[in-house]
C-alpha cells in the first residue's frame, strides 16, 4: 500500500474531505495530499499512502497545470465565486487584444500576493481562519513562475485560461489581479487541475471508482508504486544486504559507470522493484539515506 493514488477531486469537497474519505476506503490513517485544491476546484489530487507519505517533502514545489474560467464584471472577497462581491456587477465584453496585452504581465517570473482567504500561514495560523474572524490579513508577495498562460476561449465576460505554473501559484490571484488591471474586476468561476507534478488527469480515479475497486479487492489497481514515484530522480539498485544496511542509516554507493549523470538525490531500489530509501550525495558516487521507507 506504499505509493500514490491520484483522485479526480469532486467540486464542493475540501482536500481534507477527500483524504478522510480515502482513509475510510483504504482502511488506513496514513494518507496525505500533495497540494491543496480549493472546494470549487476539481481535478488531479495526488494522495500519498502509508510509508510513501515520507516522500511528500519532494513534491512541495511541483509544477501544476490548470484550466480556469475567469468571470469579468465584479471581484469577490475570496477571488473566486465562493466569495462575497467587493464591487458592483458590470456588463463586460472582453476584448481579445486588450486581454492578451494584460496577460503578458502574468507570464514568466513575478511576485504574486496570495488571496487573504488561503491556506497560507500568518503567525502560525491559517489565513482563511483569520479572515473568517474578520482579522485583517496582509500576506507577503511570493515569487512564482508561470511557464505558459494561454487563452482557450472568450465568451462575452467569460475567459477560459490554461496555465502551467510553479507550485504555490494561485489562479485566483491571477483572475483577481487581471480584473483590477483591466478595470471591471474579475474572479475565478471554475478551476480544474489537469496535472500536478508527474501526475496527470488520465491517471485519476473518482471516489466512486475507488470505492468499487475496494469492494472488488482491487484497490492496488489504482496505485502508483513508491518505486515509480519521482521519475526524474535516478535509481540505484541495491542487493538485499545493502538494503538492510541502508535501512539502518548506512551510506550506499552508486556505480561511477552509471549511464545517468551525477544527481543530488537518488532512489535506492531493490531488484524486485521495492523503494528502500532516498539518498543524498555526500561524496561523488556515495549517498546517505535521508528518507527510509
Amino acid at each position: 500500500m506504499d505509493g500514490v493514488i491520484v483522485i479526480d477531486k469532486p467540486e464542493g469537497w475540501t482536500s481534507h474531505d477527500v483524504v478522510n474519505k480515502v482513509r475510510r476506503i483504504a482502511g488506513t490513517k496514513k494518507v496525505g495530499h500533495l497540494g491543496t485544491l480549493d472546494p470549487i476546484a476539481t481535478g488531479v489530487l495526488p494522495l500519498v499512502m502509508e510509508r510513501a507519505t515520507r516522500l511528500a517533502q519532494f513534491y512541495t514545489r511541483s509544477d501544476k497545470i490548470y484550466e480556469g474560467l475567469v468571470r469579468f464584471g465584479w471581484s469577490t472577497t475570496t477571488y473566486d465565486r465562493a466569495g462575497e462581491p467587493t464591487s458592483y456587477e458590470r456588463e463586460v465584453t472582453v476584448d481579445p487584444e486588450e486581454l492578451e496585452c494584460h496577460l503578458e504581465r502574468f507570464r514568466g517570473e513575478f511576485l504574486q500576493t496570495p488571496p487573504a482567504v488561503s491556506a497560507k500561514k500568518v503567525d502560525g495560523k491559517r489565513a482563511y481562519d483569520l479572515a473568517r474572524k474578520n482579522v485583517a490579513v496582509e500576506l507577503e508577495p511570493v515569487k512564482v513562475h508561470v511557464y505558459e498562460l494561454t487563452v482557450l476561449s472568450i465568451d462575452g465576460a467569460l475567459v477560459k485560461l490554461r496555465a502551467h505554473c510553479s507550485g504555490g501559484t494561485y489562479m485566483r490571484s491571477i483572475a483577481h489581479d487581471l480584473g483590477l488591471a483591466m478595470g471591471p474586476g474579475a474572479h475565478l468561476a471554475e478551476l480544474r487541475r489537469v496535472a500536478s507534478g508527474e501526475f496527470e488527469l488520465d491517471q485519476a480515479r473518482t471516489l466512486e471508482q475507488l470505492e468499487r475497486l475496494a469492494a472488488d479487492e482491487r484497490l492496488v489497481d489504482a496505485f502508483v508504486p513508491a518505486a515509480k514515484l519521482l521519475p526524474g530522480m535516478p535509481s540505484v539498485f541495491v542487493d538485499d544486504v545493502t538494503a538492510r544496511q541502508v535501512r539502518n542509516g548506512r551510506n550506499f554507493p552508486a556505480s561511477p559507470f552509471r549511464s545517468q549523470p551525477a544527481s543530488k538525490f537518488v532512489k535506492a531500489v531493490t531488484r524486485t522493484g521495492e523503494l528502500v530509501a532516498i539518498g543524498e550525495a555526500v561524496l561523488p558516487n556515495l549517498y546517505h539515506p535521508v528518507v527510509v521507507l
